[in-house]
C-alpha cells in the first residue's frame, strides 16, 4: 500500500470510518491507481472522516489533495490525491453508488492492507 493509501485508511479508522477498502484500480484505468472507499454513520461523521482523512495524508504522507468536493453536504466526499482518489460515504450512498461492485475486477484491500474477495 502506497503512503497516501495507508494514511487515508488510518484517518478514516481514527475517527471511526466503517468498512474501508482499497481498489488497485491501476490496470483498469489511467485515470488514478487505488480507489480508497470507506463509509460514516451521517453527514456529520463523513465531515468529520475526510477532514482527519486530509489532515493524516498531509502530515503522513506529505500530500495535499487537488481537489475536495462534497465535502459542504457531507453524503459523499471525494478527496482527489491524483494517483489515489478517497471516497467518503453515509451508508445509503454508498450502497446506492455500489463502487466496489463498479470496480469488481480490481483487488480489494481491507484497512489492514490484506487482500479480500469482492
Amino acid at each position: 500500500m502506497s503512503a497516501v493509501v495507508a494514511a487515508a485508511v488510518a484517518g478514516a479508522e481514527e475517527k471511526g470510518g466503517e468498512r474501508p477498502v482499497a481498489l488497485d484500480v491501476s490496470g483498469l484505468t489511467s485515470a488514478f491507481d487505488v480507489l480508497v472507499v470507506v463509509s460514516g454513520r451521517s453527514d456529520r461523521q463523513v465531515r468529520t472522516i475526510a477532514e482527519e482523512v486530509e489532515r493524516v495524508v498531509t502530515r503522513e504522507a506529505g500530500v495535499a489533495p487537488l481537489h475536495v468536493e462534497g465535502l459542504t453536504q457531507g453524503e459523499w466526499v471525494a478527496l482527489d490525491y491524483a494517483d489515489v482518489v478517497v471516497h467518503v460515504f453515509v451508508d445509503s450512498a454508498r450502497e446506492y453508488y455500489d463502487l466496489e461492485h463498479l470496480w469488481n475486477a480490481a483487488r480489494a484491500y481491507d484497512g489492514a492492507g490484506l487482500r479480500v474477495e469482492q
